[in-house]
């Protein structure tokens, strides 16, 4: 999975609402009519009304001017609300690809669930809106407020506007030269303050063992160390500031010395004095109040925005494959030709839950053929969930393979795997929303006759009913534990992946409507495995797996009444009515 980066990943949001900017561009362009006007407005109330003595025309120009103020802050409402329409679905965006990574790794074979995800999705993220919308706003605040003030410079005089852009060029030009060192620092500041924390956490927590140990030298010289790097890297930020104050005075503050020691001059070619005041105020409240917010929100925000969300995408990488937001094709593993890759391969599996612990399963082959049905029975503690989870990918083995349609299950991609494999566990999972949502959930594209078709083969015709159709309201809280089962086991059926692996997962049925589910999945298409909770559910298998802590026996019924005792006394207390059978094998 590619890692784009900071600007990749800003370019694609800002492209995606391009309707939502043009319209923040629109409202901008009108919060930006005090700024193109203000200076030729006072100029022609100064020129035309005051010092020709006609004070009225005068109040008339700066009426003028009131009325753009006014104008312009209507407007200013509407930029937020356009800015909203940009920002907020860009941050979901991003908080959803947190969380997907997170499940990613949580649910992979070894992952395990990481709790600074929490952090991203909340401070992180956080951080990663508000610093967007100021880049949003300071960025159109100045290509508006700075482009209208120029646009008046230029209606006031030409040569004016000129010396008023040759030094802001220049500061833009310092500022855009030294900001990849600024990203550099602000970068090296952040994780030096993380490596800071990490190291005084792993100090705290184990400050009994340094000082048994006599550590405290060391472990002290460490943490100042890192002291240190925070610093130089603070000190480094500092000098950057310097950067940044430099190149405002160059943008900002020197234009307005240049008019003013330019100012005879420029009377003495002709410029009125309403001109000079006019250039004044475009340079004062137009150029240098969007250089300097342009620069500290660059500066500042922008840097923390970059840095943020590129520790973000390093954690939880975004595809830049334009096709991975459609529909993945469907591995050609899911269904293999007949006489091909086995359903499931197990080939040397060992697994353990501790090194140091007896193996639940040692050195452990299975294979599944397409279309196979296994039932696995033992023990309580057997490890029979454990199989289960090693054969869905859930965890993964301390020694050997599982193989799924000849693909190996840890080399699998998480998605891939999701089509390979349902595994159903014995704690249903139902949602809030409609029946159908529920049945659908793996397989999207279902429509209603073939969730019909599911309902009447497993016998959950009468729960429909009852619930009033596919499109009535589930709320699980109200449902029994067997009809979350029964719904959960409809989703599975429905479900394209070639094999099914049922943990326990009909426990809460009766005996009837477990026997009619079992035998829905049987008829299916694909592989069954079913953990079994009632030893019917051997009865009903082709073959029969029984765990018993010792070597594990793969049969038939019949066969396994011979060969394992294990079996006998499971079968002998779980159904009475095959125990004349048993005594038979026991006579045989």
């Amino acid at each position: 999975m590619s890692r784009p980066g900071v600007r990749l990943v800003t370019w694609r949001a800002l492209r995606a609402r391009r309707r939502e900017l043009a319209a923040l561009g629109g409202w901008s362009l009108v919060e930006s009519l005090p700024a193109l006007l203000s200076g030729y407005l006072v100029a022609s109330a100064v020129d035309e009304g005051f010092l020709a003595g006609r004070p009225v025309n005068g109040l008339v120009w700066l009426g003028g001017l009131a009325v753009a103020v006014l104008l312009g802050a209507a407007a200013t409402g509407r930029t937020y609300r356009s800015l909203g329409a940009v920002v907020e679905p860009f941050r979901d965006e991003v908080a959803a690809q947190v969380v997907r990574g997170a499940l990613r790794d949580a649910t992979r074979a070894g992952g395990r669930p990481d709790s600074a995800a929490v952090t991203r999705l909340t401070h992180q993220m956080e951080i990663v809106r508000d610093t967007f919308a100021g880049l949003l706003m300071v960025t159109r605040g100045f290509l508006f407020s700075a482009g209208a003030a120029l646009l008046g410079l230029l209606a006031l005089a030409p040569v004016v506007a000129a010396l008023a852009a040759a030094p802001l060029v220049a500061g833009l030009v310092v500022f855009v030269a030294a900001l990849p060192a600024m990203v550099t620092h602000q970068r090296a500041y952040v994780r030096a303050g993380e490596r800071l924390g990490q190291s005084a956490a792993a100090a705290l927590a184990g400050h009994r063992d340094v000082l048994a140990c006599g550590a405290q030298t060391r472990v002290t010289t460490d943490v100042a160390r890192w002291v240190s790097a925070q610093a130089a890297a603070e000190r480094m930020l500092a000098r950057m500031a310097a950067i940044r104050s430099l190149s405002l005075g160059i943008g900002g503050w020197l234009p307005l010395l240049v008019l003013m020691v330019t100012a005879p001059w420029l009377v003495e070619r002709g410029l009125t004095a309403g001109a000079v005041l006019g250039a004044l105020i475009y340079v004062s409240t137009g150029l240098q109040p969007a250089l300097h917010t342009l620069v500290q929100g660059l500066g500042g925000g922008g840097l923390r925005y970059a840095v943020t969300l590129e520790n973000i995408l390093r954690t939880c990488p975004v595809s830049d494959d334009k096709r991975s937001s459609a529909p993945a094709a469907r591995s050609p593993h899911c269904r293999p030709p007949a006489g091909r890759s086995p359903a499931v391969e197990v080939r040397g599996l060992t697994f353990g839950y501790g090194p140091r612990a007896r193996p639940i399963l040692q050195n452990f082959s299975l294979t599944l053929a397409d279309r196979d049905h296994l039932a696995v029975v033992g023990p309580s503690g057997a490890g029979k969930s454990t199989l289960a989870a090693l054969l869905a990918g859930l965890v993964p083995p301390q020694a050997g393979t599982v193989h799924l349609a000849g693909a190996t299950v840890a080399e699998v991609e998480p998605a891939e795997l999701a089509r390979m494999r349902v595994l159903v566990p014995q704690e249903a999972y139902v949602f809030t929303g409609s029946l159908a949502d529920n049945l659908r959930y793996l397989r999207p594209d279902a429509d209603d006759h073939t969730l019909e078709v599911a309902l009447d083969a497993l016998g959950a015709r009468p729960l429909a009913t009852r619930l009033g159709g596919l499109g009535a309201p589930v709320a699980p809280a109200v449902l029994s534990a067997g009809e979350r089962q029964l719904i959960a086991a409809v989703r599975a059926w429905l479900a394209p992946a070639p094999l099914v692996v049922l943990d326990e997962a009909t426990c809460h049925l009766d005996s009837a409507l477990e026997a009619t589910v079992e035998a829905a999945f049987a008829r299916r298409p694909g592989s069954l495995v079913v953990i079994a909770h009632r030893i019917s559910s051997a009865l009903r298998a082709d073959r029969v797996l029984v765990l018993d802590g010792d070597e594990p026996v793969v049969g038939t019924h019949e066969e396994l009444l011979i060969r394992s005792a294990t079996y006998r006394v499971l079968v002998g207390c779980w159904d009475d009515s095959v125990v004349p059978h048993v005594a038979s094998a026991r006579q045989g």
